[in-house]
C-alpha cells in the first residue's frame, strides 16, 4: 500500500499533463470567436440556394437581422431549427448561409423541417466561412442596421438565447 501512496503524486501529474495536453491539442490560441464582433459583415460573395446566382453577403444582410450558418448533416442545427422557424413567425428576418453542405441535401433539410430563412445562400467549399470565423456550425450572427456584427452565438440557439440575442439588434 505505501508503493501507491509513494506514485499518488507522479499518477496525478502524469494525468494532469495528459489533460492540459489533449486540451492544447484542441485549442488554438490563435482562434477568437468574437473576432468580428464590432466589425463590418464580410464581403462575401455567395450562390444562392434557389439558382446559383452569386449574391453579396452586405448586401442580403442589411440589417437588423440574423446570420444563420447550418448544415443538414449537423445535428444541434436540427434541434435549433424550431427556434428559427418560430423567429420567422415573429417577423425576425434570417439570412441562412449552408456551409459545406450539397444543395440538394439542404433543400432537403429546408423542405422537412421548414424555411425560416428570409434569404439562402450557399457556402459548399467553406470558404465563406473562414473570412466569416466560423469555429463549427451553427453559428448566428446579429448584424445591425450598419451592416456591423453586433454579437455572435456559438452552439444552437434556444428560445431564450435567440430572444436574447435579437434584443441586443433592437436597441
Amino acid at each position: 500500500m505505501s508503493r501507491w501512496l509513494a506514485a499518488m503524486p507522479l499518477i496525478a501529474l502524469v494525468a494532469l499533463a495528459l489533460l492540459f495536453g489533449l486540451f492544447a491539442l484542441k485549442h488554438d490560441p490563435r482562434v477568437e470567436p468574437q473576432a468580428l464582433v464590432g466589425k463590418p459583415i464580410p464581403d462575401l460573395v455567395l450562390p444562392t440556394l434557389d439558382d446559383g446566382r452569386p449574391v453579396r453577403l452586405r448586401e442580403t444582410a442589411k440589417g437588423p437581422l440574423l446570420v444563420n450558418i447550418f448544415a443538414s448533416w449537423c445535428a444541434p442545427c436540427e434541434i435549433e431549427h424550431p427556434v428559427l422557424v418560430e423567429m420567422k413567425a415573429q417577423g425576425v428576418p434570417v439570412v441562412g448561409i449552408a456551409y459545406k453542405d450539397a444543395p440538394d441535401n439542404t433543400k432537403a433539410f429546408l423542405n422537412r423541417l421548414g424555411d425560416p430563412y428570409v434569404a439562402r445562400l450557399v457556402d459548399r467549399d467553406g470558404r465563406g466561412g473562414i473570412e466569416l470565423g466560423v469555429t463549427g456550425v451553427p453559428e448566428t450572427y446579429l448584424v445591425g442596421a450598419d451592416g456591423m456584427i453586433l454579437a455572435k452565438h456559438t452552439g444552437p440557439l434556444t428560445a431564450q438565447v435567440a430572444k436574447d440575442l435579437w434584443a441586443k439588434g433592437a436597441r
